[in-house]
């Protein structure tokens, strides 16, 4: 792999990082059409990739939430449980699903919380 290439990766890296931190979310956004324009990577390879450079990303950004502020675990519990078993069954459906499908469902989900956040 070239320097150049390896130097735009992790510039689409820290993007996907710049993404998450701000917005506490949405840096798998910026990361999946990335990792396809400049790693090359195959359709089915993307989404897990994305996941994999995501979780250390969300680690690092709640890592640096000041200790007085703290991660309020009662709040944050149920849904952090929910996610797991949502992620789960996306997870088995998401390989039977077409990858043509996945990127609707996903630019469907993007425009409703686009359009959500305007009002």
């Amino acid at each position: 792999m070239h320097i150049k290439n390896q130097f735009a990766m992790a510039l689409a890296g820290a993007a996907a990082g710049a993404v998450s931190g701000l917005f506490g979310a949405g840096g798998g956004m910026v990361l999946v059409p990335l990792l396809t324009l400049l790693a090359k990577l195959p359709e089915d390879r993307v989404f897990p990739t994305s996941v994999s450079v995501i979780l250390p990303v969300c680690l690092v950004c709640l890592s640096l939430i000041p200790g007085d502020q703290g991660l309020p675990w009662g709040t944050a519990l149920p849904y952090l449980m929910g996610s797991c078993a949502g992620g789960v069954l996306a997870g088995l459906l998401g390989q039977k699903l077409p990858t043509v499908w996945l990127h609707r469902l996903l630019g469907v989900l993007i425009l409703w919380g686009g359009i959500r956040y305007l009002w």
